[in-house]
């Protein structure tokens, strides 16, 4: 069939977009006819993608967001896609992703003041989500599916939830012997000692400042665990400065952006991430496919995989004294070696290319809906729910 995948960036990097990568590869490899709608793109990871380039003059984010979105409707009123499949904010689709969420929860939980760009952003979701503009909407968490229900009154059997996957090769537990352990050296950590992990961009939604407030108790009853924080945020020096006053300078290593992130897995012990709201962080899966335990909050949708006590701890946002208890009470050896293998094993029952297969599985649903076919007997069901169902 002839596939439409709308993103305003086609890229390497980014949850949506390794997400749209993979997909694009999945449909092409099957032989459906896909094109990449964006405003820029880097080199495909397959041949037979196409792009169709669309880049309205504008100036300023908010306008660019808008411009796209305009643009993105004519072009699909001209081609004749079979289905038409929206990742970002555009409202001309057959099928929508909501990677982010809904844009308003995403706002109430962060405060601070509303952009014109938001309310550019907020007038478009709800164009996006009104109840003719879409046959199916897909979430990557229940947390989301609840939510957009709610905000935007989309009837239940019009979404379907299909989890985040993972690259199992990517980030595996094997990578500790050898990359992992070169960066630990680097960095000064010995094998004696736990290194936790946060990663990410923004430290603000994602919660750096209570790790670093924690990180002083856990310093004081764990004088052996280390930080490590990579990611970029444009106030990383605050955050710097955060650390000093803690008293935990000297036991954490900002390592900035990094390309490898594999590698970070690798080298640490424990994963921390306590956001204040994420859909589905995909940070989440990586860790857990690497071996690692993870400390995260009801916030992230991803903790809707994770056994407690068993893979991690799913703790309430803002709860500091909480954080605290769980990075005390996971830093323990034993503990630690224990969590690993199931770890791992929770992460087997998400790859990526389960996800995709899931994902492609609603395009066909709704092609052949359009086109007045039956659908396949049961297999688009089965797929959309099994991408996220254990065993």
């Amino acid at each position: 069939m002839r596939v439409a995948l709308v993103h305003m960036r086609h890229a390497h990097t980014g949850g949506t977009e390794r997400y749209l990568e993979h997909l694009a590869a999945y449909l092409a490899d099957r032989g459906d006819e896909v094109s990449v709608v964006c405003r820029s793109h880097e080199e495909p990871s397959h041949g037979a993608l196409r792009f169709e380039v669309l880049r309205p003059w504008a100036v300023g984010a908010g306008m660019r967001m808008m411009s796209f979105a305009r643009a993105v409707e004519r072009h699909v009123r001209e081609r004749g896609y079979d289905v038409v499949y929206g990742l970002g904010k555009t409202w001309t689709h057959d099928v929508i992703r909501l990677g982010g969420g809904c844009h308003q929860t995403y706002l109430d939980r962060m405060g601070g003041t509303v952009r014109r760009k938001d309310r550019l952003a907020l007038g478009i979701e709800a164009r996006a989500l009104a109840a003719d503009a879409y046959l199916r909407v897909v979430v990557n968490s229940r947390m989301v599916g609840a939510d957009v229900a709610r905000r935007h009154g989309v009837p239940g059997d019009r979404i379907r939830l299909v989890y985040n996957g993972v690259d199992l090769e990517r980030f595996h537990p094997r990578k500790r012997a050898g990359p992992g352990a070169a960066l630990r050296r680097s960095l000064g950590i010995s094998e004696r000692e736990v290194a936790v992990l946060f990663l990410g961009s923004g430290y603000a939604r994602k919660g750096l400042d209570l790790v670093i407030e924690d990180f002083r108790g856990v310093s004081r009853g764990r004088p052996d665990a280390r930080l490590l924080v990579v990611g970029r945020d444009s106030d990383e020096d605050r955050y710097r400065r955060a650390a000093e006053q803690a008293g935990i300078l000297l036991t954490t290593r900002f390592l900035g952006p990094r390309a490898d992130a594999e590698v970070c897995f690798a080298a640490a012990d424990l994963y921390v991430l306590p956001t204040r709201y994420d859909p589905f962080a995909n940070t989440t899966l990586e860790a857990l496919a690497s071996g690692l335990p993870v400390i995260t909050t009801r916030d992230n949708g991803a903790s809707e995989l994770l056994e407690e006590g068993v893979s991690g701890s799913v703790l309430p946002a803002l709860d500091a004294v909480a954080i605290e208890r769980a990075l005390v009470a996971w830093c323990e050896a034993d503990r630690l070696a224990e969590a690993s293998a199931r770890a791992r094993e929770l992460a087997e029952h998400h790859p990526i290319a389960g996800t995709c297969a899931a994902s492609a599985a609603i395009l066909d649903e709704v092609a052949d809906e359009k086109a007045g076919r039956p659908a396949m007997s049961g297999a688009p069901r089965r797929s959309t729910e099994g991408s996220g169902a254990r065993g």
